[in-house]
């Protein structure tokens, strides 16, 4: 199966599906889906832009609203995760995956689905070392720091994804901490020299990231953030113990790059070590990005993670954003155990997927989301591998697949997403908006994430119309 990446969208879907038939016609060959890294912007209408953390000259509608109101439709299967340029009051909404729009799929602050037999995870959002060990607290309407707060992954999102068996593709906004070094470093510097600092001293990428790649080990990890094309390869031990790197236990730094700064603030960086707490500094700064302010850090203790064999060699690409002459898009060949087969010359209908692990691990870890600041205790992770086993009978005695008997049927045993879930419109398109056009919006409970909850039988902690802060 051929699939296709993208770095930053910053809402130009039109350019990006442009670029792609540009590159199918010119190569002679059918894509037939899309993974997207981030910054993607699903603004729906003016008053989501007022939920987007850039300075005002940046708030632009964009090109999704059309995709959403049903003006244009993407033209082939698009799965998308977050990054510190959202709209975060829609993605909130997805807090669990769901459809942006017909065709577009959202992973949800953390998941993972399967697309013909091919797992693909992601994490939502950048690391920030503040904000890491608390609760999902944000509420609408966002303040300046809530409406940063909110894409700052959270510690409940790492231990769940480090539950996973190993998955085919990993998509993150941020970059796993070092992984410069399994690259041409140098190469990287000559192009992008104001990040030479840090790399020096740590701070270029995300601890919690390199974590998960070293536990997980998928075949391929892409990202996006800093506005670079980049590649590495990450060899991994072989070892049946878990080593003791920092890499492997989160060390719990990472600059917010991208980090953009109102006209008001300056960008500060935490200087990263794996063990001691140093003093923050002032990162060199990226002229290529908006930048965001962020607040002074705390060392976190991580999770830790336990070591599973896995495949020994994880490929690694960031890629830039949407503009002529960049490199921002790459297509790949994965191999898929069901081949979504389609005539020859046209493109084939993806099959997309519930996983069942991952499904399993939401409901294990279910009692662990907090809607307030504060978050309770994890489990030890011994605890938590039998609750996940103890779920994974659940979800295979009651999340069924309703087309086992067709012959356009998933995998046996895996329900379609498209059986629980299908888009809706929960908000207005743009223009209806009137006086308040420069207000955020109100709460918006979405369906898909009322349907998802239903189907894994677990409360709806995401209605926010609903006090579930208790």
């Amino acid at each position: 199966m051929k699939i296709a990446v993208e770095g930053c969208s910053h809402g130009a879907l039109d350019a990006i599906y442009k670029h792609l038939s540009d590159l199918e016609a010119r190569h002679s060959y059918i894509v037939d889906v899309l993974l997207m890294c981030g910054d993607f912007q699903a603004i729906r209408n003016h008053r989501d832009m007022q939920c987007m953390a850039v300075p005002q000259k940046y708030r632009q509608l964009g090109d999704f609203h059309k995709y959403y109101t049903g003006e244009k439709t993407a033209p082939l299967l698009t799965i998308v995760i977050g990054g510190n340029h959202e709209a975060s009051n829609y993605m909130s909404e997805l807090y669990h995956g769901g459809w942006l729009a017909p065709n577009i799929y959202f992973l949800g602050h953390a998941g993972c689905i399967q697309v013909n037999g091919i797992r693909i995870a992601g994490a939502s959002g950048i690391f920030k070392n503040n904000d890491f060990s608390l609760g999902f607290y944000e509420r609408l309407p966002y303040d300046h720091g809530s409406m940063r707060s909110i894409y700052h992954i959270r510690e409940f999102n790492v231990r769940r994804l480090s539950l996973l068996s190993s998955p085919d593709i990993f998509l993150s906004h941020d970059w796993p901490q070092h992984i410069e070094k399994h690259g041409d470093t140098q190469g990287l510097l000559r192009r992008k020299p104001f990040f030479k600092q840090d790399v020096q001293t740590g701070n270029l990428g995300s601890p919690p990231l390199m974590g998960l790649l070293r536990t997980l080990k998928p075949k391929w990890w892409f990202s996006a953030h800093l506005h670079v094309r980049f590649q590495a390869t990450v060899h991994h031990e072989e070892s049946g113990t878990r080593s003791n790197s920092p890499s492997n236990t989160f060390p719990p730094q990472n600059p917010d790059e991208i980090a953009i700064v109102d006209d008001d603030f300056e960008a500060v960086e935490p200087q990263n070590l794996p063990t001691e707490v140093p003093r923050l500094q002032t990162a060199s700064h990226n002229p290529d990005e908006i930048t965001l302010e962020e607040e002074e850090d705390e060392v976190i203790q991580p999770p830790p993670v336990a070591y599973r064999p896995q495949p020994s060699v994880t490929n690694f690409l960031a890629l830039d954003k949407c503009l002529p002459k960049r490199e921002f898009m790459e297509v790949i060949d994965v191999p898929t155990t069901s081949d979504g087969s389609a005539m020859p010359g046209q493109r084939c209908m993806p099959k997309l997927t519930f996983d069942p692990e991952w499904l399993a691990i939401t409901r294990a870890f279910h009692p662990f989301l907090s809607m307030r600041r504060r978050q309770a205790d994890y489990p030890d992770e011994a605890t938590a591998r039998a609750k996940v086993a103890e779920e994974m009978e659940w979800v295979e005695s009651n999340v069924r697949n309703n087309e086992a008997n067709s012959s356009d049927a998933p995998l046996p045993g895996i329900r379609s997403i498209l059986d629980c879930q299908t888009f809706m419109q929960s908000a207005p398109g743009p223009g209806s908006e009137g006086a308040q056009k420069n207000q955020q919006p109100p709460w918006y409970t979405n369906p898909q994430t009322v349907a998802f909850c239903d189907m894994l039988d677990i409360q709806n902690m995401i209605d926010f119309s609903s006090d579930n802060r208790a």
